[in-house]
């Protein structure tokens, strides 16, 4: 049972770094062939629905417009002509079949005939059932009205601009039409220029513990150093106070620190651009003092990302070893100074977890991984290589780390949870005959923990920590491997994934649930840094103080404080939680979950003071009316279920529903009069409903153009559509949230970039300004109460950023919002147009 349960724990730990990027690749790849099937089955069902309504009608639509007016005759008779010879053909079948005659039939029929009554009774019933067509059908209704008026005034066109006209955008094909509102005069004379507002990083919330190793170090300054998405954060443990380095451009996934304790240096993975072509990655060597770039070592050199760096020792730190993350995982060393390779070699095909000089002697490296540890000599740029003997000790799985002691032995821990003590053997030339090489041999087996040892760590005077993974244990050391003192971290944080020493007493504890954990052996551990630990989605703001919440795939349910940075408490569901709304009341918050039900959760107790269940589908919003008397349930079942509120918040009754939407709901806001909402869809649908009136769909869309509304999430709309990308895919802006000062619109998009643009942005190629941060698709965007900040959420990084919103033009002094007192410091990088 033992032995099972630590094979789990080593692959939970270790696959990921084992296959982390090809992994991550046929994930997003197989999403997206779902997400297409999803969009293609609901645009073919509307589609056929479209197709055999407009069969029906256009013939008569044709008829009933010549009597009103002939001067539409010539635009119909263009509609017409654009379907093409196909299209005609299907009309004339479709007539035949329906008991309707294509228009020169109708003709031919009247000529015959000659009873002018029969033929006004004929038509006086065609026109009864087209009406019906146009009741049932808005878009048919709309484009009727359109007809009509494009008929009426010659000069205007349509489908482009002009007075009371609408708007085209198109999306994989798809024509959604826009309604241009009254108050737009001339929608060409329109001009888009980017915001004076600009973002600043101001904080990052979590930490990179889940699948990476050796990532916390503590610098002299009193700053912890480690790294979460593409931000490597240096944290003052005692001023709370950050700075970012900034220059990476995919996710950072390994950190060294230099024997002089102020440059670092730090690798990435290679990532994908927007077209799925992979990018370069690289070095990057900076000063931790100043942020500044000294060096970027490996562009167009490394496969797939770089797994682990390493400074030389023995030389003042004048090389650096690098291993990559391509099947051979290269091994190579570079020159400093210079950025230039000294020598390279593969290693191994199989993972490698850990790379370090010898402290002594700059020619021996070692590196470890999947059952091997090998010792490498570089000689005139050449590597020659010994593997490690286990001899009569049984071979473990992996070797997930080591250290070297101050006599100059190897020290590994193992997923058997051993600590074995490497050291030199004599050539054995009795056994191996003459010119037999010396070896390296396992000395010594300590037993050390129940699990993996995750972690080794030295302090001054050649004590040892080690951290465990099942057990969660760290036990202290002595130089000859007598153990000392040991505790245990609770069982929320996870294994212990690193340590880090910060005066020989206190040290920092990263651990695998994405926290870093301050304390000693006395005293015992509190957290400095949490985060979630899987894919997030739900983030919404409190609608009168700086806190806000989160949600994901981990089933936390955490409360955030922007002001002081830190979490405020955190609950565990029994399903994972998709979207959030706060209750304007701003004393409870609702939480919308996977499997169709939904809770309320009271923010000072955290109890459950309500439940409710709709559907058996995930659900994508929660989001109350500006007076609260009102709670509007988005789910993928493709409906809108409304609750009346009341009690501050604390009880719901079932409304009605709001029936329409032929995919699932993506996004959706209310009127600032409570009576309205907009509403957007999985296939890319726009519809308005009248709540007042009993969750009825407002079937003429013009009539919502100049609509007032209290919030502004919804993706597609007019009024954001200058944030759309020319070939977009529809999935490519996973979310959108306007400032309460109506001001600004800040866009969440599949490629990790935080996008702010003016509001309204209703022109196509809108210039905005871009951030980078994410090391994955951004799900969601939210300002603070106050517009001070915003908050951004990225997916598989499980990364928080919390941006600081910032006032100024060209020329301008620069101006900061009202906002708390600012902590952060980033490195200098211009801001993209």
């Amino acid at each position: 049972m033992n032995s099972s349960t630590n094979s789990l724990d080593d692959v939970s730990a270790d696959s990921s770094a084992e296959f982390p990027d090809r992994a991550s690749m046929m994930e997003v790849r197989l999403q997206a062939q779902e997400d297409e099937i999803t969009l293609l089955k609901s645009s073919l069902a509307d589609a056929l629905r479209r197709i055999r309504l407009h069969d029906q009608l256009l013939p008569l639509l044709k008829q009933q417009l010549i009597a009103v007016n002939p001067g539409a005759a010539r635009v119909l008779n263009q509609v017409c002509c654009s379907d093409g010879c196909t299209s005609s053909r299907r009309l004339s079948s479709s007539s035949a079949i329906d008991g309707i005659q294509p228009p020169t039939r109708v003709r031919r029929n009247s000529e015959k005939l000659g009873n002018t009554e029969r033929q006004r009774k004929r038509l006086d019933k065609k026109a009864a059932s087209s009406t019906n067509l146009l009741t049932r059908s808005p878009s048919l209704e709309n484009r009727a009205k359109e007809l009509i008026a494009s008929a009426g005034s010659p000069g205007s066109r349509r489908g482009t601009y002009g007075q009371g006209q609408s708007i085209k955008m198109f999306i994989r094909g798809r024509p959604i039409t826009m309604y241009i509102p009254s108050n737009i005069q001339n929608y060409e004379d329109l001009k888009m220029e980017p915001p004076s507002e600009k973002l600043e990083l101001d904080w990052v919330y979590g930490y990179r513990g889940r699948d990476c190793r050796d990532n916390l170090y503590f610098l002299p300054t009193g700053e912890a150093v480690y790294f979460i998405a593409c931000v490597i954060v240096l944290y003052h443990i005692n001023n709370r106070t950050q700075r970012h380095y900034r220059k990476h451009t995919d996710c950072v996934r390994c950190l060294t620190l230099h024997p002089d304790k102020v440059r670092v240096a730090s690798g990435q993975t290679a990532g994908v651009d927007k077209d799925g072509k992979p990018l370069q990655p690289c070095v990057h060597i900076w000063d931790s003092t100043t942020l500044v770039t000294l060096q970027q070592i490996g562009l167009g050199t490394f496969q797939r990302g770089v797994g682990s760096v390493a400074f030389s020792f023995a030389d003042s730190g004048a090389f650096l070893c690098v291993i990559d993350d391509s099947n051979e995982h290269m091994l190579s060393v570079w020159d400093c100074n210079k950025g230039t390779k000294h020598a390279e070699i593969k290693s191994t095909n199989e993972a490698v977890f850990a790379v370090e000089f010898n402290p002594s002697d700059s020619t021996n490296i070692i590196t470890c991984g999947k059952s091997h540890v090998y010792f490498w000599t570089l000689s005139a740029g050449q590597f020659t290589k010994k593997q490690g003997i286990f001899g009569k000790y049984k071979k473990p799985k992996f070797i997930q780390c080591f250290v070297f002691s101050l006599t100059g032995d190897v020290l590994t821990g193992d997923s058997e949870g051993n600590i074995l003590t490497w050291g030199k053997s004599a050539a054995d030339i009795k056994t191996l005959g003459k010119g037999a090489k010396e070896t390296f041999q396992i000395m010594r087996q300590t037993r050390a923990h129940e699990g993996s040892v995750f972690t080794l760590c030295t302090l001054q005077g050649g004590a040892l920590l080690s951290g465990g993974g099942k057990d969660r244990k760290i036990i202290r050391w002595s130089a000859d491997l007598a153990p000392e003192r040991e505790c245990e971290i609770p069982e929320k944080f996870g294994a212990v994934r690193t340590i880090a020493d910060v005066d020989g007493e206190e040290i920092l504890v990263g651990t695998t649930r994405n926290a870093i954990l301050r304390g000693t052996f006395s005293d015992g551990f509190v957290a400095i840094v949490q985060g979630h630990v899987d894919e997030m989605w739900g983030l919404a703001t409190h609608p009168s103080n700086n806190i806000f919440i989160t949600c994901g795939h981990d089933r936390q349910v955490c409360l955030w404080n922007a002001e002081d940075h830190k979490l405020e408490w955190c609950i565990t569901l029994e399903e994972y939680g998709l979207c959030a709304g706060f209750c304007p009341k701003g004393s409870v918050v609702s939480v919308g979950l996977n499997t169709g039900r939904w809770l309320v959760l009271d923010l000072l107790t955290r109890e459950v003071v309500s439940e409710s269940i709709d559907g058996n589908e995930q659900l994508s919003v929660m989001r109350y009316s500006p007076d609260g008397s009102f709670l509007a349930v988005g789910s993928h079942d493709n409906f809108i279920y409304i609750y009346s509120v009341t009690e501050n918040g604390r009880r719901y009754t079932r409304f009605g529903k709001c029936n329409g939407h032929s995919s699932f709901i993506t996004h959706l806001d209310w009127s600032k009069d409570g009576k309205y909402i907009m509403s957007n869809s999985g296939d890319y649908e726009i519809l308005y409903w009248d709540i007042a009136a009993g969750c009825k769909l407002l079937r003429n869309r013009f009539e919502s153009k100049d609509r007032q509304w209290a919030s502004y999430t919804c993706v597609l709309g007019f009024h954001v559509m200058g944030v759309w990308l020319e070939g977009s895919d529809g999935t490519d802006i996973n979310a959108l949230c306007r400032s309460h000062s109506e001001r600004l619109v800040a866009v969440a998009d599949d490629f990790c970039k935080v996008h702010l643009f003016q509001y309204p942005c209703p022109k196509l190629k809108a210039p905005s300004h871009k951030y980078e941060g994410h090391g994955s698709h951004v799900t969601n965007v939210c300002f603070t109460h106050s517009d001070s900040h915003l908050l951004s959420m990225g997916g598989k990084d499980t990364c928080i950023l919390q941006w600081k919103v910032i006032r100024g033009g060209v020329g301008s002094s620069r101006e900061r919002l009202p906002s708390s007192s600012s902590t952060s410091t980033s490195s200098p990088e211009p801001a993209t147009s």
